[in-house]
C-alpha cells in the first residue's frame, strides 16, 4: 500500500508507464508529473491470497500514520489526551481497508478507531490535557488518568460485586463470570487484547493496565471445574479481549480442555470475536491459521455446537474479500456465526446502515443476533441514544429486511437485572408510555414478563426511566435481596 503526503514526490520509471495503484484503480504518469496528494480509496485493494503482517499503531506511533500527519497538532493532541485515558489501538487492516480517509473525520470506521475529543467528558478532558502540557512524568500521568478511570463505571451491572463465581470450595474465579444460570463466560488471561480497539468498547477496563479491574484466567481446570459443578450451565463462551488473539497452540489448550472433559450438560461453545471485522487473515494466511480452523473443526466432530459471536458495527466492515472469504472458512468448520452490535451514535445511528448490514450478514452465510443498547460505562455519553430513538432506528431497519435477518432482536440493554429489550412506545389509558420485557435474567422468572415506563424521549438506560406505575420496577425488590445476599457472602468470618 502507498501513501503520500504533500510534497512528495513520486516518478514514473519510464515515460508513460502505468503505476498500478488502489488495485483495480490504475494511474498513468509521465515522467517528472508530482502528485502531492494520494489518499487510500475506500476500495478494497488486499486480496484474498496476500500474507500480510498486522502492524499495529498505538499512542506510541500512530503520529507516524500519513493520514494522521494531515491533521493539525491540535488535532492530533485531542487524540492522545483521549487515548491516555480511553484504549487506542488500530492497525494496518483497519487503516488501510476500512477507513474511508476522504471522509474523515466523519467516516464511521475512523470514530470506530481512533480517540475522538468528545469521548471524555470536558472536566477529564481538561485535567488531562492539562496533566500532559504540564508534565512528562509518566507515573503523574498514569495516576489522573486512573483517577479518571474510576469515575467512568469501569465495571456496569455488576460484573464485579455479582457475576464473579465461586467453586464449591470457596475458591473465587475472578477469570469468569455467571450471570445467567445456562452461560458463563471465561476470560483466557492470553486475550486480554484485540487486533484493534473499538472506541466504545465497554471492556476498556482490560485494556488500561489496571490490573485490579481485569477478569482474566489462566487455569483451563478450575473452569472444567466449574461446569461440572454447575449442571445447569450448557454454554461456556470464550471472550475477553479477543480470543481469536490467541495462537491457535494457546487457545486449544482451553478447548481441548473442555472437550476432553467428556462435560455431559455441556453443549455449546461461544466465541467472542471482533477477530473477522479487524484481521480476517487470522483464518486465511496468519502462520496459524489451519491450526486455527482445525481447532475450531473439533468442537463441532465432538458433537457440540460452535457458535462464532462476530461483532460487526458497521457494513463498511464487510465490504472486502478478505473477510468473505474467512467467513466462508468458518462456516466450513460447522461453526454458526451470529452477529452482533451495539446501537452507536456517530458510527451506525441510521437504520439503512443496520438494513444493509444484516442483508449482507445473511447473504454470507451469518444471523444476525443482537443490537444492543451502549452500556453505562466509558463514552456512554458520546456513543448513547435514546432509547425510543434506538427503537424507531431498529424499526425502520427491521421491516426493510426479510424474514430470515427478522432473528435479530433488539434494542436491548444488558443491565444489572438482565438483557433489557425495548418493545417501543405505546399507550396506557391515553398516557405514553415505553414498553420493556426482560430477555435474559439473573432470574429465569423474570424472563419476558412486560413491563411499562414513563415515556421520556431523552432516556438512554434503565436507571433513567422511571416505573409507570407504583415506585419500582417489578424485579427491583428481589434484585435487591439478591445484591443483599451477594454482599453477605463476601463479609469476611469474624
Amino acid at each position: 500500500m502507498l501513501f503520500l503526503k504533500h510534497n512528495q514526490k513520486i516518478h514514473a520509471q519510464t515515460t508513460n508507464s502505468v503505476f498500478k495503484f488502489l488495485g483495480s484503480k490504475c494511474l498513468t504518469f509521465n515522467k517528472g508529473i508530482e502528485l502531492y496528494h494520494l489518499m487510500q480509496s475506500s476500495e478494497s485493494v488486499w486480496s484474498v491470497e496476500e500474507s500480510p503482517n498486522i502492524k499495529s499503531y498505538t499512542l506510541a506511533n500512530f503520529r507516524t500514520l500519513p493520514q494522521i500527519q494531515e491533521f493539525s497538532e491540535e488535532k492530533q493532541f485531542e487524540m492522545e489526551v483521549v487515548g491516555n485515558v480511553l484504549p487506542f489501538k488500530t492497525n494496518n487492516y483497519v487503516v488501510e481497508q476500512l477507513i474511508d480517509w476522504n471522509n474523515v473525520p466523519k467516516d464511521s470506521m475512523f470514530v470506530l478507531t481512533f480517540p475522538q475529543k468528545g469521548m471524555l467528558i470536558p472536566k477529564h478532558y481538561e485535567k488531562m490535557a492539562t496533566t500532559l502540557k504540564n508534565s512528562s512524568d509518566k507515573k503523574e500521568i498514569q495516576k489522573v488518568a486512573n483517577d479518571i478511570r474510576l469515575e467512568l463505571n469501569p465495571h456496569p451491572a455488576g460484573q464485579m460485586e455479582l457475576n464473579v463465581p465461586t467453586l464449591k470450595d470457596g475458591t473465587k474465579l475472578y477469570g469468569m463470570q455467571h450471570k445467567y444460570k445456562e452461560t458463563c463466560l471465561f476470560f483466557p488471561s492470553q486475550s486480554q487484547t484485540c487486533h484493534a480497539y473499538c472506541s466504545f468498547c465497554f471492556r476498556w477496563p482490560q485494556f488500561v493496565g489496571m490490573d485490579e479491574l481485569k477478569f482474566a484466567m489462566q487455569e483451563s481446570n478450575s473452569l472444567v471445574q466449574y461446569v461440572r459443578e454447575h449442571p445447569e450451565i450448557s454454554d461456556v463462551l470464550f471472550t475477553g479481549g479477543d480470543p481469536m488473539i490467541m495462537k491457535a497452540k494457546v487457545f486449544s489448550t482451553y478447548i481441548n480442555s473442555l472437550l476432553d472433559a467428556d462435560i455431559p450438560n455441556l453443549k455449546t461453545i461461544r466465541i467472542g470475536t471482533k477477530s473477522l471485522a479487524y484481521w480476517p487473515y487470522k483464518f486465511l494466511t496468519d502462520d496459524d491459521a489451519e491450526e486455527t480452523l482445525a481447532m475450531l473443526q473439533r468442537v463441532s466432530d465432538k458433537g457440540l455446537h460452535l457458535a462464532f459471536m462476530a461483532h460487526f458495527n458497521h457494513s463498511a466492515e464487510l465490504k472486502t474479500g478478505a473477510v468473505k472469504e474467512a467467513i466462508k472458512r468458518i462456516r466450513k468448520t460447522g461453526a454458526q456465526i451470529r452477529t452482533q452490535s451495539p446501537i452507536l451514535r456517530h458510527i451506525n445511528d441510521d437504520p439503512q446502515v443496520w438494513a444493509d448490514m444484516w442483508r449482507t450478514q445473511v447473504q454470507l452465510g451469518c444471523i444476525p443476533y443482537y443490537m444492543f443498547v451502549v452500556r453505562d460505562t466509558g463514552a456512554q455519553h458520546y456513543f448513547g441514544i435514546p432509547l425510543v430513538k434506538a427503537h424507531e432506528i431498529f424499526r425502520k431497519a427491521y421491516r426493510q429486511v426479510s424474514g430470515l435477518a427478522r432473528t435479530v432482536r433488539g434494542p436491548s440493554m444488558s443491565a444489572t437485572p438482565g438483557k433489557i429489550h425495548v418493545l417501543g412506545a405505546s399507550e396506557i389509558n391515553g398516557e405514553k408510555v415505553i414498553v420493556l420485557r426482560i430477555l435474559q435474567g439473573r432470574n429465569p422468572e423474570w424472563v419476558h414478563i412486560p413491563f411499562f415506563a414513563k415515556y421520556d424521549e431523552n432516556a438512554i438506560w434503565i436507571d433513567d426511566l422511571k416505573p409507570f406505575s407504583g415506585e419500582k420496577f417489578f424485579f427491583e425488590d428481589e434484585m435487591q435481596k439478591i445484591l443483599h445476599g451477594r454482599k453477605e457472602q463476601d463479609l469476611p468470618e469474624s
